[in-house]
């Protein structure tokens, strides 16, 4: 079991890398410390002053308009808000993840905007572009802001919100993933053909919308399962291991890491010990 506390920074959050003396990898960012604290909270063995200084430290980087930036030294809410969104109750107060959810819901990928459908139109191209949500508001939608913003409306949904909306924008985000699906049955960036060529997927980004496409069956779901079982044979980072693992497991397929990975960063280590935990808290 990794020892949290002495890796955590002394404003209470956690950096990616641990260890190093460059202030811009020591210093606390909200993807590991979220990505921490929900390892801690699966083993239910975690140190309770280290919890509750990590949930201040996220707590305090809220934003005004009810997102989260990805650390404090940024002025702007990001996609980071759908990964806060997932931790358990008690982390984030009741009011904070309802505005974190009504943050959600007002974006998307500027792809899925009227005014470039609109144009998109004017010029002939009549195709369907699904909603997804993009790294930074005003952007593109890609497939882990994506995959992240569906997993945080799904917990919002089993967790009592009634809101026909958020179901339709899941499925929504479920059709972007489905559009963005490579050849070989995985997923990348969410880029799956460029000058005329079939790109090929990632290890992270496939256990990622896998897991994000939970309780979704049928010939596309095979298929990426395939192409994550292959990824997972081959894959030696943890990051791609574990999130292999988890994609995999909300499919009802416990994979054991194949090697044993090397935690080279605070990420890793999450990562790894979420994908071992008996319960996947990213699925609430």
């Amino acid at each position: 079991m990794t020892d949290w506390k002495t890796r955590q920074n002394s404003d209470g959050g956690w950096a990616y890398h641990y260890g190093g003396q460059d202030a811009n990898t020591g210093c606390s960012w909200t993807e590991p410390t979220v990505l921490v604290l929900l390892a801690q909270a699966a083993w239910q063995g975690s140190d309770g002053d280290s919890f509750a200084r990590g949930v201040r430290f996220v707590n305090s980087i809220a934003r005004s308009d009810g997102g989260w930036s990805p650390q404090p030294g940024v002025e702007e809410s990001t996609w980071v808000t759908a990964l806060v969104a997932l931790l358990p109750e008690g982390a984030i107060g009741a009011q904070q993840r309802l505005q974190a959810i009504k943050w959600l819901k007002e974006r998307t990928g500027q792809e899925s905007s009227w005014s470039y459908r609109f144009q998109q139109w004017r010029n002939g191209d009549k195709q369907e572009y699904p909603e997804g949500w993009p790294w930074f508001p005003g952007a593109a939608a890609w497939v882990i802001p994506t995959s992240l913003g569906i997993l945080a409306f799904e917990r919002a949904l089993r967790h009592g919100a009634d809101d026909g909306w958020l179901r339709d924008r899941v499925q929504s985000g479920k059709k972007f993933l489905a559009g963005r699906m490579c050849a070989d049955g995985g997923w990348n960036h969410g880029s799956s053909r460029a000058l005329g060529r079939d790109g090929d997927s990632y290890p992270e980004t496939t256990g990622i919308a896998l897991l994000a496409l939970n309780g979704d069956r049928g010939p596309q779901i095979e298929r990426a399962k395939a192409a994550a079982r292959k990824h997972l044979a081959n894959c030696r980072t943890a990051e791609g291991i574990a999130w292999l693992r988890l994609g995999l497991a909300a499919h009802g397929e416990k994979a054991a890491a194949p090697v044993e990975s090397v935690f080279r960063t605070n990420m890793d280590a999450a990562l790894m010990s979420l994908a071992d935990a008996p319960r996947n808290l990213l699925l609430g």
